[in-house]
């Protein structure tokens, strides 16, 4: 299993050179070639193509996405220009976003998409949000901090539970792992579970060595604060990407993961990759 092929989900309007930095490097890691996408949702009210023909955007809507459209494909080519292998998609769709990517995904192994901290974990409606794409993608999600203009790979911190999420991520996640220099496998739990953890965790290492990845795998007293625990774990290690499992069974805007999940792709200072 590897990235063969990455999707980069592309910001219309601002400026993506952080994003593309790190897809970039990603490419280059993985031997991927890429694939850029912008997409946005028409405002207002739609009109008919023809009668009972689908809705379409009005064209003032057209005009201006594709000047926005044009600008982001001329970024992504500019940025990515030495790569041998890159393709560009775009739309103005009259429905979701995440509806389009999620179909666009069958053609990609990963897809990579900015966060945008506090106030942009959603982005706004007329684009799709790390939260959007997890839930709806059926493949890997990169989550890059805003700040973030490089990847690497050589530490990674993988937070583990029993679970269909986590054990969906790790197995996601095998070529970035495989990439890795080191890797640190950590489920948090409660005093009592400190047994039936590390049994867990043993069958995990087993597992990953198959894989030909060599882990470190414990398991550690939490206060509670699960969260604040891997982050502090992740800032020791100093992780370059952190791989993780999304919780979550539905799309509201406010709140659509568990608290876990949410606070790793807020607050982390590097690279989470997640899937649901």
């Amino acid at each position: 299993m590897t990235f063969a092929t990455i999707m980069a989900c592309l910001g219309v309007g601002r400026s993506n050179a952080n994003l593309l930095g790190v897809v970039g490097d990603a490419a280059r890691i993985f031997g991927a070639r890429v694939i850029g996408v912008a997409a946005r949702q028409a405002s207002g009210h739609f009109v008919h193509a023809r009668a009972g023909g689908p809705l379409e955007p009005p064209e003032h809507d057209w005009r201006k996405f594709r000047d926005l459209a044009a600008a982001a494909e001329a970024e992504f080519r500019a940025a990515l220009g030495g790569l041998a292998r890159s393709d560009w998609r775009e739309t103005l769709t009259a429905g979701p976003v995440y509806d389009y990517i999620a179909n666009e995904a069958r053609s990609a192994d990963l897809v990579i998409s900015a966060t945008e901290g506090e106030g942009g974990f959603f982005f706004p409606s007329h684009e799709a949000g790390v939260g959007d794409l997890l839930m709806r993608l059926g493949r890997p999600v990169l989550a890059v901090p805003p700040h973030l203009s490089k990847l690497e790979v050589k530490e990674a911190l993988v937070c583990w539970k029993d679970t269909r999420e986590a054990r969906r991520a790790v197995a996601d996640a095998l070529p970035a792992l495989k990439a890795a220099k080191r890797a640190t496998v950590i489920e948090v739990v409660n005093a009592t579970e400190l047994d039936r953890a590390r049994r867990r965790l043993a069958d995990l290492a087993d597992w990953l060595a198959i894989h030909e990845v060599t882990a470190t795998c414990t398991a550690e007293v939490g206060d509670g604060a699960e969260a604040q625990t891997l982050a502090a774990i992740a800032k020791d290690l100093k992780a370059d990407i952190i791989v993780a499992g999304a919780f979550g069974h539905s799309r509201l805007r406010e709140w659509a993961f568990g608290g876990v999940t949410r606070d790793l792709l807020l607050r982390a200072d590097c690279c989470v990759l997640a899937s649901h």
